[in-house]
């Protein structure tokens, strides 16, 4: 039997015993753990900054292909500053021919505009345009890519790092959902005459059509701008824009299951914050936006209601490809260990270049739709939503209902404080404990009645989120 098989063989045996771990009865819990450490999402208004819906924001993640945002950004400047011209001829290096795909596939030697280059790598996510572009703009690509992370720290992207122009995978190589909203922002704030190239819809080069990998642009409601990714390590990313009744919203999804399931998830989350802006412009007060999206069904993960679908290691292609396995797959698990992230902030931090007028953020809108820059209405100000109160805990019991069994105790921990919110009743009285035992981090809610553990449970079944009623030992 050929090796790749039995490491096939071994990783689906290692999910099965998982699954074992919590019930037999029940999808491995360990295989939605591995998606739920890839998604993030982040919804931000344009022009304010206000983080409408944010979800993992913070936790680093791997961008992909969504790192040609910043690779574009740091040429607009160039462009901007005199430094290049967009007639500019490139000459193709062997470095930059040798890109695995998605490229446009120019051998060493060939020559293309700096104009055609923007586009391939806009359009076509080229990586070895991407290359060609940061060897042009700062002399070599490891030059260019410590470039990039300098440019991230000034924007205020405090979870990201840069090591290549491209994307391409590389352990090194993080950011968040939030930083990537910041990045965002200071595209259309910074360089409002350059943001065409994210929206457009297809690319004709030596008589070739290509279209663009962002499927969203073609929906006609709203949607202009902005970048897709894709890896192993990832999943499915995409960063979108969109302006509806004079209002912009910023959308990033990462770690999605597949582009259809991603695409659908940025569409409703991208409704949602729509409808969050016609709500306060009618005169509805919602001081936090993130309990209306919540409310939409917006939840934690495989448990909740909502259409979030998450990342897997084979799914249908972005037009932007993995050259091979993760390296960072360990221990047979489908997911990538990530660096500890800090707590989030209030809202997505505006570069220190961020243009104001009265200290006001200038209205982006208006700008991208070849406006001045206008200083944007103040909202009034919302009062800060009460703090929840924690219920009486009545006595405790010896009962525990464990709901999942991970290989790593960082993602234990983490599921088990999203089980927590999601299903603060049921585990009120609990104690949450991760136990070692075998290797296995085993996720429980300790402490618990007989009663209360199988009517905990029973509540977890019936929104499909696996669990295990555990007798006292």
């Amino acid at each position: 039997m050929p090796i790749s098989a039995l490491i096939r063989r071994g990783f689906l045996t290692l999910l099965l015993i998982a699954g074992l771990a919590v019930t037999p009865t029940t999808a491995p819990l360990v295989a939605q753990s591995s998606d739920n450490a890839r998604y993030a999402a982040i919804v931000v208004d344009a022009e304010s900054g206000e983080v409408l819906f944010a979800r993992h924001a913070d936790s680093r993640r791997y961008p992909a292909s969504i790192t040609k945002v910043m690779t574009l950004y740091l040429t607009f400047e160039a462009l901007s500053e005199g430094k290049v011209q967009l007639d500019d001829v490139l000459t193709v290096s062997p470095r930059a021919a040798s890109q695995p795909p998605s490229k446009l596939g120019l051998a060493a030697g060939q020559t293309i505009t700096l104009d055609n280059a923007m586009r391939a790598t806009a359009v076509r996510s080229a990586n070895d345009m991407a290359v060609a572009i940061a060897e042009h703009v700062g002399g070599s690509e490891a030059r260019f890519a410590a470039r990039m992370t300098l440019k991230a720290q000034e924007l205020g992207m405090s979870q990201t790092r840069y090591v290549n122009a491209n994307g391409l995978p590389d352990a090194r190589q993080l950011t968040s959902a939030r930083d990537l909203a910041i990045l965002a922002r200071a595209v259309m704030r910074d360089y409002p005459q350059y943001y065409r190239y994210f929206g457009l819809h297809d690319w004709a080069y030596e008589g070739r059509e290509y279209r663009n990998t962002n499927g969203l642009l073609r929906g006609g409601v709203g949607y202009d701008g902005m970048k897709t990714g894709y890896t192993n390590a990832s999943g499915y990313n995409l960063a979108a824009s969109a302006v509806r009744d004079g209002r912009r919203l910023i959308t990033i999804v990462l770690g999605g299951r597949s582009t259809a399931s991603r695409n659908q998830h940025v569409a409703a989350l991208m409704d949602t914050g729509f409808e969050v802006e016609r709500a306060r412009a009618s005169g509805q007060t919602i001081q936090v936006a993130q309990t209306f999206f919540e409310a939409r069904g917006f939840g934690i993960g495989p448990d909740s209601s909502g259409p979030v679908e998450y990342a897997a290691v084979a799914g249908e292609d972005d037009g932007e490809t993995d050259p091979g396995p993760s390296p960072l797959a360990s221990g047979g698990v489908a997911y990538a260990s990530l660096p500890a992230s800090p707590p989030p902030p209030a809202r997505v931090t505006p570069a220190p270049s961020e243009r104001t007028v009265a200290g006001r953020p200038a209205d982006v809108t208006a700008i991208l739709n070849g406006g001045t820059a206008e200083p944007a209405r103040a909202a009034p100000p919302r009062a800060a939503a009460p703090p929840a109160r924690e219920p009486a805990r009545p006595a405790a019991g010896r009962w525990s209902v464990q709901v999942g069994a991970f290989r790593d105790e960082a993602v234990a921990r983490d599921w088990l404080t999203e089980v927590n919110r999601r299903f603060r009743t049921q585990f009120a009285a609990a104690e949450r404990s991760v136990q070692n035992a075998s290797g296995w981090h085993r996720s429980r809610f300790t402490g618990m009645t007989e009663q209360a553990a199988r009517s905990a449970c029973a509540a977890l079944a019936e929104r499909r989120v696996t669990c295990m009623v555990v007798r006292p030992e």
